[in-house]
């Protein structure tokens, strides 16, 4: 049970770029569900069931935790079934009954322009592991993709010549990219110099993105990657690997592209989704009128 759960807070960490607060929350949560069902006999999530969960929150709320607390532990096992089924560690959600409130949803953090060049400048280009890593970066910027997306991506989704990039979403959604000039210049180096080096095992590998053991880059290769370069820049604002998506949907909206286009470019399936960041473009545009205009702070 344990490395399902320690799967599922990697998955927190890389795609949904979560604090370290909250991630503890989450572990917290669930460590201690797990304990509950290990005192039923339940030894594998797989044998877990509705009955479990309802029994579990009965327990909490007679030994008076309080509604806040409730409600978040609610999200916790709620996320955490549907992370199991998504990854097929279970074939059918349990908490599905499970009445999980809605938050209030925040504005993403995003890096400034000048921030997201300095990461992207980070690898040295012209060394194998450096131009990979610059290659990866670039392509998440340019096109906002989820991590999972991109660490998924075969040679035959990249089409430099016509410019564009194909993926695969959540729910084996696909959706097609354009992709900026330099992304495609510094995949095109790569692709062409460098990715073959990095093979060890066989030369028929399908992913474009290969890592130390010389197959498919994994999430938390990524991670551990990114961290590194978000090290040597010092850049003071916290970031995650989905850092540079939500920089990557603010900086269009923020330069004019409508919303319905980012919408379908992140591959959102609701505009809801979408809009937070044009929260983050006003609440930038409010810092620009408190700096610029003479009587704002009068």
């Amino acid at each position: 049970m344990t490395s399902e759960l320690q799967s599922f807070i990697r998955y927190l960490t890389t795609e949904r770029g979560l604090s370290k607060n909250t991630l503890e929350s989450y572990e917290r949560d669930l460590l201690q569900f797990a304990a509950y069902l290990e005192l039923q006999g339940v030894t594998n999530w797989r044998d877990s069931g509705k009955m479990h969960l309802a029994g579990y929150l009965s327990q909490l709320k007679t030994i008076g935790r309080a509604s806040a607390t409730l409600s978040r532990i609610r999200v916790s096992l709620r996320s955490f079934y549907q992370y199991l089924v998504k990854e097929r560690f279970m074939d059918s959600d349990p908490s599905v009954f499970i009445e999980v409130p809605k938050l209030e949803k925040k504005a993403p953090k995003v890096l400034s322009v000048n921030e997201v060049e300095q990461l992207l400048d980070a690898p040295p280009p012209d060394q194998v592991n450096g131009a990979r890593d610059k290659a990866m970066l670039e392509l998440l910027y340019a096109t906002g993709m989820r991590v999972s997306e991109l660490v998924s991506l075969n040679l035959t989704d990249v089409n430099l010549e016509m410019g564009f990039i194909r993926c695969i979403g959540k729910a084996d959604k696909e959706r097609m990219i354009p992709l900026s000039g330099i992304a495609i210049r510094t995949l095109t180096k790569y692709v062409q110099n460098y990715r073959a080096k990095l093979l060890k095992r066989t030369t028929e590998e399908e992913a474009l993105f290969i890592g130390h053991l010389g197959t498919r880059m994994t999430r938390q290769g990524f991670w551990k990657i990114m961290k590194r370069y978000a090290a040597e820049t010092k850049i003071t604002n916290e970031i995650t690997p989905h850092t540079l998506r939500h920089s990557f949907a603010a900086h269009l909206i923020e330069n004019g592209a409508d919303l319905r286009s980012v919408q379908e470019m992140l591959g959102h399936s609701d505009i809801s989704s979408t809009q937070l960041y044009v929260q983050v473009t006003k609440h930038k545009m409010k810092d620009v009128y408190n700096r610029a205009h003479p009587r704002a702070n009068r």
